[in-house]
């Protein structure tokens, strides 16, 4: 049983890094430019009541984004979320996370 979810872990990382390495992070960076850094700050701080996205991994801005297109409610900012994340295709969002991750530590 140990052996089983250690093999899981490793795989997970694996697929992640997989999944970070196959982002265009330039793309990330110009989308993150255009639809997040007037509320979510520049350098992904938070401003106001638009939380910090500094020390979020990958998968938890992909998960996030994919919450949001699918138009799930996850907290009071949802609405604005939902709105900006309707139109962003997969592509759209592995280089969003992978942006995000690699750049605001």
């Amino acid at each position: 049983m140990r052996f089983a979810l250690t093999c899981a872990a490793v795989f997970a990382m694996t697929a992640a890094t997989a999944h970070a390495q196959d982002a265009d992070t330039e793309a990330g960076k110009s989308l993150y430019a255009g639809k997040c850094a007037q509320c979510h700050g520049k350098e992904g701080q938070g401003m106001a009541i638009f939380p910090s996205l500094q020390g979020r991994d990958a998968d938890y801005i992909a998960s996030r984004l994919k919450t949001y297109r699918a138009g799930e409610k996850v907290g009071a900012n949802s609405g604005v979320m939902i709105a900006n994340a309707k139109g962003l295709s997969d592509d759209d969002i592995r280089n969003l996370a992978a942006y995000i991750s690699s750049n605001f530590k």
